[in-house]
C-alpha cells in the first residue's frame, strides 16, 4: 500500500536525520496528540498502518453511537458541529476525524506498520513497514484500547461448526433476521448488539453473562451520565460505590427475575478493575419484556452445542463474541519493561517509563469520565511534557 497523508498527497516518511516525535496510530488519542506537539512548535509525524485516519471506528458496528456527550468529545483545537447532534454515530466520528487531520494540516503517513521501538542512545528507533528504521527523539504509542479482537479459546471451539464471529465483525443485524442469535459478553458491545438484534428481527437473541454488570442510564432528565464520571472520579472509591448503589436502585429496575441480578460489588471498584458501567441504551427494556433472555456463561463447545455455566446445552444458530480486544503491546514494546501483567503500559499520559523516557502512551485506560476527553487532556500532557524536554536538550 503506497504512503499518503489523510488527503491522499503523497508524503514519504522522514528521513532519518530528522529525528521528530512519532505518534503511532491514526485514530483519536494519536491524531489529537499530534495536533498537540505542533502546537507546541514540536513536529509530529503520524505513522498509520491502515490507508486512513480513524481506521477503528471505521470497523465498529453501524448504529453505534458515542456515549458521551458531543461538547465533551472533541478534541484539542476543533469543536464537533451542533448538527452532529448530543451523541455523536459512528459516522460523523468518521467525518470529524478527517476534518481534523484536515483542519490542523497534521503529517499523517499511511501504510506503515510499526513492529517494534527500541532505545537508540537518547533517541529512539523504530523498525517499520518496508524495512524502514526510522529515528525519533520521543515516541507516542497511540494504536489504542480495541487494537486485536480476543476470542476466548473456549475448549471445543475449533470442532464447532456453527457460525462463531467476534463483534468486531458485526455490522448491522441484516444478516441475522429471523435467527437465533447468541450473544456472548454483556459489556457496551454486547448489550447494544443484542438490542440491535431485537430491533433488525432475529427470531430469539440470548446474551451469555458471567459476571452481572453495573447498568447506568445513559442520561437522566437531560443530565448524562458522562457528568457524574467527571465529577466523581477523584473521590475514594468506597464513597463512590457507596453513593451509586441508591441511586441504581431508583433509576435502574431489579431484573433479578430476569436472570439479570444487581452487582454485588461497587460501581467504582468494579471501574478500578478495568469494567466500564454498562450504559442502558435499550437493553433494560428489552430484559423486561423478554426480548433479550439472559442466559449463563459460555464454557465450552460440544456436539454442535453451546455449554453454558451450570450445564445447560443450546443451539444457536449464530454465536457473536463480544468478548473485547487485546491492546496487542507485547510486540512493540514488551521488551521494554513498561508494561504489567495484563499487558497494559505501567504509566500513561505525561509521563514516561522510568527506564523509557521518552516513551509515551495514551489510550490504553477506559476511563468513565470519557474517552474522547481523556484522550485529549492526555494529548495535552503529553505534548507539554516533550516541548520541556525538548527545550532542555
Amino acid at each position: 500500500m503506497a504512503d499518503s497523508t489523510a488527503s491522499s498527497t503523497p508524503r514519504s516518511v522522514p528521513s532519518h536525520e530528522d529525528r521528530p516525535v512519532y505518534v503511532i496510530g491514526g485514530g483519536p488519542g494519536g491524531l489529537a496528540a499530534a495536533y498537540a506537539l505542533r502546537s507546541r512548535g514540536v513536529r509530529a509525524v503520524v505513522l498509520e498502518r491502515s490507508d486512513r485516519v480513524g481506521a477503528s471506528w471505521r470497523r465498529h458496528y453501524d448504529r453505534l453511537h458515542l456515549h458521551t456527550t458531543r461538547r465533551l468529545s472533541a478534541l484539542p483545537g476543533l469543536a464537533m458541529p451542533r448538527s452532529f447532534g448530543r451523541w455523536v454515530s459512528r459516522d460523523n466520528v468518521v467525518r470529524y476525524l478527517e476534518k481534523y487531520a484536515e483542519h490542523h494540516e497534521l503529517e499523517i503517513v499511511t501504510g506503515v506498520e510499526v513492529s517494534r521501538i527500541e532505545r537508540s542512545g537518547d533517541d529512539w528507533l523504530l523498525h517499520a513497514t518496508g524495512g524502514r528504521r526510522l529515528t525519533g527523539s520521543a515516541v507516542v504509542v497511540a494504536t489504542g484500547h480495541n487494537h486485536t479482537p480476543r476470542l476466548p479459546d473456549w475448549p471445543g471451539r475449533d470442532a464447532y461448526t456453527g457460525e462463531l464471529l467476534h463483534a468486531g465483525e458485526y455490522r448491522n443485524a441484516a444478516p441475522y433476521a429471523g435467527r437465533d442469535v447468541l450473544v456472548v459478553g454483556i459489556g457496551n458491545t454486547g448489550a447494544e448488539i443484542a438490542v440491535d438484534l431485537v430491533e433488525g428481527g432475529a427470531s430469539r437473541v440470548r446474551l451469555a453473562v458471567r459476571t452481572a454488570p453495573h447498568i447506568v442510564r445513559r442520561s437522566t432528565a437531560g443530565w448524562a451520565a458522562q457528568f457524574t464520571g467527571i465529577l466523581v472520579r477523584r473521590l475514594p472509591v468506597r464513597l463512590v460505590d457507596r453513593l451509586a448503589g441508591p441511586l441504581a436502585r431508583v433509576s435502574v429496575p431489579d431484573l433479578s427475575a430476569h436472570g439479570l441480578p444487581r452487582p454485588d460489588t461497587g460501581l467504582y471498584s468494579r471501574v478500578r478493575e478495568g469494567a466500564i458501567p454498562v450504559q442502558d441504551v435499550g437493553l433494560l427494556d428489552a430484559v423486561r419484556k423478554g426480548r433479550v433472555e439472559i442466559v449463563g456463561a459460555v464454557e465450552s463447545f460440544e456436539d454442535g452445542k453451546v455449554v453454558l455455566a451450570g450445564g445447560d446445552r443450546i443451539g444457536p444458530d449464530v454465536v457473536i463474541a463480544a468478548t473485547g480486544y487485546r491492546r496487542a503491546l507485547e510486540g512493540l514494546v514488551g521488551h521494554l519493561g513498561v508494561l504489567d501483567e495484563r499487558g497494559r503500559p505501567v504509566v500513561h499520559g505525561a509521563r514516561s517509563p522510568r527506564d523509557a523516557p521518552g516513551l509515551y502512551f495514551t489510550g490504553f485506560t477506559n476511563p468513565i469520565s470519557g474517552m474522547f476527553r481523556e484522550l485529549a487532556l492526555d494529548a495535552q500532557k503529553i505534548a507539554k511534557a516533550i516541548a520541556r524536554s525538548n527545550a532542555r536538550r
